[in-house]
């Protein structure tokens, strides 16, 4: 089976929750050919997940957007001779899961597989052909190219595509992060395979990326297959650091005219980073001004209280370097101003007094009572695992995730948000209605 998914920054954002249950023991160390390893055993199920990132999202298409994605896109649509149909006949045939997937800051290649001997192998060795040795032949590129041409169209037709565009686009300006991730009509048509292979003799490489590796696999079963994957990849070189991410410095509204007879909106600022200082006090802030669903701050007064809107959210979108902040609703297009008034207005509030005690221990309750959810099962472990790694966080952040957010206090939230978060310097962006 083969499985492609395209993260958006929320689903790219892994909430990383405290767990009633011991956590997972992270083992780390690097092959010799340079590539980061992340190993956490697993021996209840004869299953094995691996799950290889590189430093190749699209904050590396420099002026070919889109260029990330339909290179990590076309890696298993043709490989060692072999063509898509038959290589995905091949893991269905063992039972093997294929993945693969983009975001703003990486690019990831994974396998699920039975760990009996017979299978784990086959599965292993077909794997690693799609990953070192892709063909991106022609045909399949072009037909690629005019499905993702197709997406594009129908984007236009989206107000919540054309909103989320608008807002990176205003809030980033021309940084690798205001690119977007699938391109634009004119940056696909560009696009040759020759642009692709380029894209992936230099980012994916043993030194760009790691590999994290959960499963039914003892330690030194995991080193060797770890030198495995390190011998088909060239060592290459670590990409540069993403460029820094300057703050806004002035409000800014953009008004996207669209016939419905609502309005999509956006407000927000540039936010946080990945081991960001602040990470903790603003995860946990936003859990209760925005994060928290029907319990949230913003749901009760813009839905609950005023019957502005059927939903609106909060979050933080955490990366290489500063993410976003994002506040997001619909309401009719007469209660557009309104609708902005009370956002604004809450989010002040929340500011200056931070969340009730109630509140607090609410939301404290409300992560750590989701943990097991999010880590059921080998698979989601190992994506947790694989951000670890990416962004260098410390081995033990899941163990430590909990009295850390237990520690927290209204006042230390009322802080950081204070300090991080500058409501008269926020984007807005709003979808719907006509010109004037």
């Amino acid at each position: 089976m083969l499985k492609k998914i395209l993260l958006t920054p929320l689903l790219l954002w892994v909430v990383f929750a405290p767990f009633a249950h011991a956590a997972p023991q992270i083992e780390n160390w690097t092959t010799a050919n340079g590539l980061r390893v992340y190993y956490v055993p697993a021996p209840e199920l004869p299953m094995m997940d691996l799950r290889l990132v590189f430093d190749a999202g699209s904050a590396r298409d420099g002026t070919k957007s889109g260029l990330a994605m339909l290179a990590n896109d076309m890696l298993n649509k043709g490989a060692a001779g072999l063509s898509e149909d038959q290589l995905t006949e091949q893991f269905e045939s063992i039972g093997a899961v294929f993945s693969s997937s983009t975001s703003k800051d990486m690019g990831a290649v994974g396998l699920r597989t039975i760990t009996l001997a017979k299978e784990q192998k086959a599965a292993v060795d077909l794997w690693l052909k799609v990953l070192s040795k892709p063909d991106f032949p022609q045909k399949d590129f072009e037909r690629v190219q005019k499905l993702t041409l197709v997406g594009l169209q129908a984007e236009k037709q989206d107000p919540a595509s054309l909103g989320s565009k608008a807002f990176y686009k205003a809030l980033y300006g021309d940084h690798p992060y205001g690119q977007s991730e699938n391109g634009t009509e004119e940056s696909i048509q560009a696009l040759k395979v020759d642009d692709l292979k380029a894209f992936y003799q230099q980012y994916y490489v043993a030194k760009n990326g790691l590999l994290a590796i959960v499963g039914a696999v003892d330690r030194k079963q995991a080193e060797a297959l770890a030198e495995q994957v390190s011998a088909v990849l060239p060592a290459g070189e670590a990409a540069a650091s993403v460029p820094e991410v300057k703050p806004l410095t002035e409000a800014k509204t953009v008004k996207i005219p669209y016939p419905s007879a609502q309005s999509h909106i956006l407000v927000g600022q540039i936010g946080n980073k990945r081991g960001d200082n602040d990470y903790f006090t603003l995860y946990m802030g936003n859990q209760v001004l925005g994060g928290s669903g029907f319990t949230s701050r913003l749901m009760k007064e813009v839905r609950n209280d005023r019957g502005l809107s059927y939903s609106v959210y909060s979050y933080f979108a955490p990366m290489a370097q500063l993410g976003a902040f994002e506040i997001g609703l619909q309401t009719k297009l007469e209660q557009t101003d309104e609708a902005l008034k009370v956002v604004r207005d809450v989010l002040g509030k929340f500011q200056k007094e931070g969340p009730t005690d109630e509140e607090l221990e609410a939301s404290k309750k409300d992560i750590t009572g989701g943990f097991p959810l999010r880590t059921a099962n080998n698979s989601q472990i190992v994506e947790y695992v694989g951000v670890i790694g990416f962004y260098k966080l410390p081995l033990d952040y899941l163990d430590t995730f909990t009295g850390k957010i237990n520690a927290l206090t209204r006042e230390q939230i009322a802080d950081a948000f204070t300090r991080r978060v500058q409501p008269d310097k926020m984007v807005t962006v709003i979808v719907g209605g006509d010109e004037k």
